[in-house]
Formats: C-alpha cells, sequence, structure tokens
C-alpha cells in the first residue's frame, strides 16, 4: 500500500505526553490516525526561526506518526507566514479586500519558502507515496515539486473560503497562483460555493473549460475539484463531554451562570469571525429585552493571534473598547453581561463550556467551514440541548439548516435569533439538535479524510493525462542529492 504525506504550514500531531488530555482537535487526530494506517509521514514547519535557513530535518515519532519539522529563517517568517500568507492571502479569501497588502518582498518570500520545503522534503518522497498539502501558505508546493520531477499524486486542501471571481483579479500575479494549482491532480474545497468560484475564475479569467469526465481543463493541463466538507468528531467529541475535566468545568460554568442562560462564542480573535457584529447584536438584545439582562450572560473565549499583525492589534483594541462600553452601561454590581476570556481551552474544558451553554452565537463574516458550529452540537445533552445561532456565511450553514440561520451584519437578527433561542420550548430544542448531530456524525471528519484520501488515490486514464514531462532525472537527482547531503538524520530514518 503506498504511503500517505501529509504536508501543512505547521505540523500538530496528537501528543498527550506533552499537552494533556483532550487538548489536540480533531482534524489531527484524523490525519495522524491516516498516517499510521498508511505508514506516512508529517510533514512541514517547526514553528521556530533560526538566523539562516539550512534545510536540516528534525524527524521523530509521536504518538506512532513519523513527523518531520523544518525550521525557517526570520526572513521567511515575515515574508511568507506574516506577510503573503496572513496580510495578503487570508484578507483577500475573506472578503477583506480593504485590509489586503500588496508587496512584491511578501511574494517572494512566499515562493521561496515552497520552494525551501519541496526541497527538503523531495528526499522522503517515494515512488508510490501520495502527497497531501493543506490550506493557503502552500499552494505553490506541487509547482515546485514537479519541476525537480515528482510525478506522484498530489492533493490539495483548501481550508478557507476562495473568493469570488471579482476579488481574485485584485491579487497582482494572480493568473501564476491559479496555474500553480493545476500542478495538482486534487483540489478539495469546503463547500460547493467556492468550487464554483474557483471555477468561475478558470472559465472567466484563462478561457478554461470542463471535459466529458469532469475534470477542469486549464494552462494545457488538467485537474479534479470536488468539494469535500470537513467535519469533527462527533462520536468521540461526545465522549470526551462525559470525561472528569469536561464534568468538572461544566459544573464550574453552571455554578457561575446560576439563575442564567449562558450564551457562548469560541473563535481565535480575528477579524473574519464577525466578532465585533456579534457584540453588537448582543448589545442589541440587552437594549430590546430590559427584562432578559439579568437572565442571560454571554462568554466570549477568543485566543489572541496573529499579534504582529497590525489589523489583529486594532481588532483587539476595538473589541476591548466595545465590550467595555457594553458591560459599562449594562452591568450591576453584581453581574456583568459579557465575560471576555483571551485564552485557548482544552478540548475537554472547551466540551464542558459547550454543554453548559443554552445558545451558541457562530457569526463569521466569512468562514469556510467552522468546526466550533460541530463541536457545539457533539456536546450537547440530548435531554435538554442548547441551541445554535450560525452565521450563513460560515461553511457548516449549508450542512446545519436546523440551526438558526442568520445574517451577522445585522444586530436586529442577532438580537431576535437569541430572543427565540432562550425562549425556545425542549421539544423544537430536541427536534433540531436531532437533524444537526446526525449531520455532524454522518459527515464527520474521518468521513472526509477517507473521501479526499480514496479520490486522491484514484488512478486517472492513462490515455487522458496530458501532463507536461517533468524535468530532466539528472536535474531532480542534483536537487535531491544536494539536499540529502544537508540531512544525514532523515536518510537514517528512512533506513
Amino acid at each position: 500500500m503506498s504511503r500517505l504525506i501529509v504536508v501543512s504550514n505547521r505540523v500538530n500531531p496528537p501528543n498527550p505526553a506533552a499537552d494533556g488530555e483532550g487538548s489536540v482537535g480533531g482534524l489531527a487526530m484524523a490525519l495522524a490516525a491516516a498516517l499510521r494506517e498508511y505508514s506516512g509521514i508529517w510533514f512541514g514547519w517547526s514553528g521556530k526561526t533560526i538566523p539562516e535557513f539550512t534545510g536540516q530535518l528534525n524527524m521523530q515519532r509521536i504518538e506512532g506518526v513519523t513527523v518531520a519539522t523544518v525550521d525557517l529563517e526570520e526572513t521567511d517568517y515575515q515574508e511568507y507566514y506574516n506577510g503573503y500568507a496572513n496580510k495578503t492571502l487570508w484578507p483577500l479569501f475573506h472578503y477583506r479586500v480593504d485590509l489586503t497588502a500588496y508587496d512584491r518582498s511578501f511574494g517572494e518570500g512566499y515562493d521561496r519558502v515552497n520552494k525551501r520545503f519541496a526541497e527538503t522534503l523531495l528526499p522522503l518522497i517515494e515512488p508510490d507515496d501520495i502527497v497531501w498539502v493543506h490550506d493557503y501558505h502552500l499552494i505553490p508546493l506541487a509547482r515546485e515539486l514537479r519541476r525537480m520531477g515528482v510525478t506522484n499524486r498530489i492533493g490539495f486542501f483548501l481550508h478557507i473560503p476562495w473568493p469570488a471571481h471579482q476579488l481574485v483579479v485584485t491579487l497582482p500575479r494572480h493568473r501564476q497562483l491559479v496555474e500553480a494549482l493545476f500542478d495538482y491532480d486534487l483540489l478539495g474545497f469546503q463547500t460547493e460555493e467556492s468550487l464554483h468560484a474557483f471555477e468561475g475564475y478558470v472559465f472567466s479569467e484563462v478561457h478554461g473549460s470542463k471535459n466529458e469526465r469532469g475534470e477542469l481543463q486549464a494552462f494545457g493541463r488538467k485537474l479534479d475539484a470536488s468539494a469535500f466538507p470537513i467535519g469533527v468528531d462527533a462520536q468521540d467529541f461526545a465522549q470526551v463531554v462525559k470525561g472528569e475535566t469536561a464534568r468538572k468545568t461544566y459544573d464550574r460554568m453552571m455554578a457561575h451562570s446560576v439563575f442564567r442562560k449562558m450564551v457562548v462564542g469560541v473563535d481565535r480573535l480575528d477579524y473574519s469571525k464577525g466578532l465585533e457584529e456579534r457584540l453588537i447584536g448582543f448589545e442589541r438584545f440587552l437594549h430590546d429585552h430590559p427584562d432578559l439582562r439579568r437572565e442571560v450572560m454571554l462568554l466570549q473565549v477568543a485566543p489572541i493571534s496573529r499579534d504582529e499583525v497590525e489589523a489583529y492589534q486594532d481588532l483587539r483594541g476595538r473589541l476591548d473598547g466595545l465590550i467595555g462600553r457594553i458591560n459599562g452601561a449594562y452591568a450591576e454590581m453584581d453581574f456583568t453581561p459579557i465575560r471576555y476570556v483571551n485564552r485557548s481551552y482544552r478540548r475537554d474544558e472547551l466540551a464542558g463550556i459547550y454543554r453548559a451553554a443554552k445558545a451558541a452565537l457562530v457569526t463569521p463574516l466569512r468562514d469556510g467551514m467552522n468546526l466550533v458550529a460541530k463541536e457545539y452540537v457533539a456536546a450537547q445533552d440530548p435531554e435538554d440541548p442548547g441551541v445554535l445561532i450560525l452565521s450563513r456565511f460560515a461553511g457548516a450553514a449549508r450542512q446545519m439548516k436546523d440551526a438558526l440561520i442568520i445574517n451577522p451584519n445585522s444586530p436586529e437578527e442577532i438580537s431576535d435569533a437569541l430572543e427565540r433561542a432562550l425562549s425556545m420550548g425542549v421539544d423544537e430544542r430536541k427536534r433540531r439538535w436531532e437533524a444537526l448531530f446526525e449531520n455532524v456524525t454522518r459527515e464527520d471528519v474521518t468521513a472526509w479524510r477517507d473521501n479526499f484520501v480514496s479520490a486522491l488515490r484514484a488512478r486517472p486514464d492513462p490515455d487522458n493525462d496530458d501532463r507536461e514531462e517533468p524535468p530532466t532525472p539528472v536535474q531532480s537527482l542534483d536537487v535531491a542529492a544536494k539536499t540529502l547531503r544537508a540531512q544525514p538524520e532523515a536518510k537514517a530514518m528512512r533506513a
């Protein structure tokens, strides 16, 4: 059986000894399970920076998974990660053209790091391996591997939205970015909407087409593209919530919110998550329903991220001011309507928080999927479930139609949905939850993983494979030899 090589910007395998039980998400566990099944490798950046890039591989076994990481130099980190990935692609793909920074050095760093990743990864790839590349940080990786002679099946999954054609063309060198995607054999998107947006660019901008087999054709190449909506391990999460840590967290939250109904929001501190809009909607709820003010509290968990990026610093300042204004207007000496926490919680702790919440506000302005919505559903008590309030702009809204679907830009819709959720009878809550739980159980993270890997493993008809010839073997071997000389321990590991 061929091995699976997973490539991501950061490597995050389950490591209970380091992080504690329940600290690793379902995605990491699903990928780790696949890597154990296929005797694969997880490759990516270590998260560390060094004065000068060496290409030295650090390989280790963690919970049965072979992990290969490489350090980046500080310039790489600033231009590739903080720059092109998080100041250019992230805001653009989340429809925030006003926050998108275009800097030539960012693009140069992005291409340079993808080439370095490819050179470092190349010696680890064996002829029958399949390679699965994850997310917007690594769009050009297949292009670099093809230039080095790699002919293996390579797939790419985009975890964030693919924007409309009119937005993509605002990106300098957008054509080159899309062309690089045609070096993959399979593209995966979270939703049909993102898939259609990508197809719209291909058809409109580069006059591509779709053949009778459903493959996209452009740039003299072709690929398969499909929607693979990601899920959570719902059954496992439903068990986690019964564990000791989750129960203690639940008891703690219930004691804190005694005589009140707790509403929860859990998001990385990011402008795409609709945090300001959520708070303004909650403020409208407090204004519109004075009789309910003392009966409801909002717990907003928002771990700080990308604090070196100015847009995130500005957002943090605005949220601090907004929460201070709302609490100042509606708090009493024994009650504060908003509890705001800038820290991360373990998976089992979050399960207890979700179960204690009578409603969840998941209000992104644009989101590829949003797994918080699915985790909240998985954590509920079947006999007394809470209500999910979900933005129509989250990818999850296409699957989770029994949530209360709202437009997060409307404070009135948020206020009305909160009032409806908190007054909803148990029969309706159970009916809605049962439909939602059936969906998150059926379309879980394992189904997502297996569907993508099965599609990637499928061999194309050789008569229809018109991929351009790779560079000469001599060129490829030169690159491989140069990389291996810098990585003696990688050879030892493979031996």
